[in-house]
């Protein structure tokens, strides 16, 4: 079996619980909203974090923080290719330099973090764009104030056997298609391509497959599958063909019509102006951790990622994946492009995840935070 580098997880988080345990399956289907009096606090929180012990590492500063330095927790989804910038700002001294101490807090996935977030146990959360709508969209009061992925980490591949015919997304009709599970971000994303390229999702066949969709994707179990890396090399490799790869960013353009707006920073709404200082300053640190990304050998980006994350994989090959994809996948710089962001919202109208004028996007994101400004009242 061969994993993908980074986690499957559902767009619809559930604002109310605890911390996933590792060996819960994504969950599918229907958004859930907030049980009547359910409420997140920060002890609720703090005690899931610590309960989920081994589910959660946290990697702070390598060394003691300077004397003055803000201290931060900024969670995330432990996707190997979301968190590169990040690790790559913390390792190189990027938020030191801009007087913090960020403690980067791994969670199991974008829908952990953002709980963490809400629930007040950090101060910040790094996620997919998709769960920031959905948490949004669950009344959960949050501000996205930067981007630091601009698409989303999928392709869309043949198997081996069907290569030769089906040659573009248009040619799926009839199909069956493996996805990671119905209401997922490939879902979601594979629905808003079948439309763009005139496909009838009606006519095509979804096999929920759960994380293992390259073996199904490899013995010809389905005729197309969304893959991520490395599998996606791997199909190839074994004679599969890409449909739509959108890591690249010249695909994107051609089949999503431009960016689609990924990873980023969000924070909680009522902090957000007394935050805005420190919000520039951490959008600094992750600029600078940006261009390294896009710039650095890529020996020198891997070694900055912690040993947890690439220990037992294919350094070689991951470092070939960073090379081919950093140009496309990490954006110049770090401001919101709102363009990208209403194509998320537009592709989880598609999927019957949100409904229109569900999220006001104004309200969402905030560009303004960039700028030292207040925010609008």
């Amino acid at each position: 079996m061969v994993a993908a580098v980074g986690c499957c997880e559902a767009t619809n988080p559930n604002l109310v619980g605890i911390v996933a345990d590792p060996s819960t399956p994504c969950e599918s289907g229907a958004r859930s909203r907030p049980a009547p009096g359910a409420e997140w606090d920060r002890r609720t929180t703090l005690k899931s974090l610590a309960a989920a012990a081994g589910v959660i590492a946290i990697s702070g500063c390598d060394t003691a923080p300077e004397d003055g330095a803000v201290r931060l927790r900024l969670a995330f989804c432990g996707q190997l290719l979301c968190v590169v910038p990040y690790e790559v700002a913390r390792v190189r001294g990027h938020f030191a330099a801009e007087g913090l101490a960020v403690e980067l807090v791994y969670t199991r996935g974008g829908n952990a973090a953002m709980q963490a977030l809400v629930g007040g146990a950090v101060e910040y959360a790094g996620t997919s764009f998709d769960v920031a709508l959905q948490a949004a969209a669950n009344g959960a009061a949050i501000r996205r104030v930067a981007s630091t992925g601009r698409l989303p980490l999928f392709a869309l591949a043949t198997a081996p056997g069907t290569a030769g015919a089906i040659d573009a997304p248009a040619a799926l009709a009839g199909r069956t298609i493996g996805i990671s599970a119905l209401g997922n971000a490939d879902h979601a994303l594979l629905l808003f391509l079948l439309e763009r390229a005139g496909v009838d999702a009606g006519t095509v066949r979804f096999a929920a497959i759960g994380t293992n969709v390259f073996d199904a994707l490899r013995l010809a179990q389905v005729d197309a599958a969304m893959l991520q890396e490395p599998a996606l090399t791997l199909i190839v490799e074994a004679g599969g063909r890409e449909l739509a790869n959108f890591m690249e960013l010249e695909e994107a353009r051609r089949h999503l019509g431009g960016t689609y707006e990924f990873m980023g920073v969000s924070v909680r709404a009522e902090e957000r102006d007394a935050r805005v200082p420190e919000i520039r300053r951490l959008a600094a640190a992750l600029a600078r951790g940006l261009d390294d990304t896009r710039s650095l050998p890529p020996a020198e980006v891997v070694a900055a990622l912690p040993d947890a994350l690439v220990a037992g994989g294919d350094v070689a090959r991951l470092e070939r994946v960073i090379d081919r994809y950093r140009r496309s996948l990490y954006p110049e710089r770090v401001a919101l492009d709102l363009e990208a962001a209403a194509r998320v919202m537009q592709a989880q109208e598609v999927a019957g995840l949100l409904q229109p004028g569900e999220v006001d996007l104004d309200r969402l994101l905030d560009p303004a935070a960039l700028d030292g400004q207040e925010s609008a009242p």
